[in-house]
């Protein structure tokens, strides 16, 4: 069976990705949740991902002993595994262009991902508010993000980005949880989306699993002193 590294739930944007992807496919896999902790050289964290990866980051796919670390070469690495579950879109354009999004998500919006961590469990719209009042780069992600998401949704009929869920959607979750959380102003067919977002069963496990978690990680709380 496939085994998957993740970190914390409530707070690990890139181990969320692979994990909604596996679950909303119906892909039996094992999880293996490994605490945030210090980060440093000689952490616990480090030690035990650091075992299946060179990076020591998650989340990490090993697939009979055989590691995959990088949430894109994940997802590649599952839709060439599991063709017949279209992870992909089966237009030829469509699938560019979803490959170009992610991507996108990948490599850019530093600024929204730095002002607006993901924290699921709290509520933290003043910080969303003073992120957008005083960083420009922030408002200019999150434009970004609404003409991205309102383009292909206007183009591909919804419910999903491209119509049928893909690793597209599961690879911008993290990014409507960030929206959730500071309370980020988007249009209607936007917030929309977001709602159908939350209710896959893959994306509500996943937020179940953070909000059990009862854990908090003072480095990943820039906004709070303790969880409420």
């Amino acid at each position: 069976m496939l085994k998957l590294y993740i970190g914390n739930k409530n707070y690990s944007s890139w181990s969320m990705r692979p994990w909604v992807l596996l679950t909303q496919a119906g892909i039996p896999f094992e999880e293996v949740m490994v605490r945030f902790d210090s980060f440093d050289a000689g952490s616990t964290f480090k030690q035990a991902v650091g075992a299946h990866s060179p990076v020591a980051k998650v989340p990490v796919l090993v697939d009979g002993g055989f590691a995959v670390w990088d949430t894109l070469a994940i997802a590649e690495t599952l839709a060439e595994k599991f063709p017949d579950q279209a992870l992909w879109p089966a237009d030829r354009h469509a699938r560019a262009r979803a490959r170009s999004v992610c991507a996108e998500m990948h490599s850019g919006f530093a600024a929204l991902r730095g002002a607006c961590p993901m924290n699921i469990e709290a509520s933290l719209p003043e910080a969303g508010a003073l992120a957008l009042r005083d960083k420009p780069a922030v408002r200019a992600d999150l434009a970004r993000i609404v003409t991205m998401w309102s383009g292909l949704l206007g183009q591909h009929g919804g419910p999903m980005l491209f119509g049928a869920f893909s690793i597209a959607d599961a690879y911008f979750a993290p990014v409507v949880m960030r929206i959730r959380t500071y309370a980020l102003p988007v249009p209607a067919p936007v917030a929309a989306y977001i709602d159908r977002v939350c209710t896959l069963p893959g994306v509500r496990a996943w937020i179940d699993g953070a909000l059990a978690e009862n854990d908090f990680i003072e480095f990943n709380e820039p906004y709070r002193l303790r969880r409420d």
